[in-house]
């Protein structure tokens, strides 16, 4: 087991490092990009890596994080919990008010 964590400490530095080596490139064709006074360019990388951002997002499975309404308790009193009402209560309280 102890093999099996030092590969993926590894493999998450180098990830990691790469990762860093991506940005710190990046960060030198923009700062050579503003120093030529190239902004056409500019503007133009600007616009495609948005653009290629909102297709990540798009493309993400945002939806697979939420769980169904049918694996949730069906005595799910989070809401009246919050109140400092217990579920019992809660419906005696309200029928109380009317």
């Amino acid at each position: 087991m102890a093999g099996r964590t030092a590969t993926t400490t590894g493999a998450r530095k180098s990830s990691r490092r790469k990762t860093f080596i991506w940005i710190a490139a990046a960060a030198i064709i923009i700062i050579g990009l503003i120093w030529t006074e190239q902004v056409a360019l500019l503007y133009v990388l600007a616009t495609l890596s948005v653009t290629a951002l909102l297709m990540i997002v798009a493309m993400a499975d945002l939806g697979g994080a939420r769980r169904p309404i049918a694996e949730l308790a069906p005595n799910d009193d989070s809401a009246a919990a919050a109140d400092g009402l217990g579920a019992s209560r809660a419906g005696r309280s309200t029928a109380k008010q009317r």
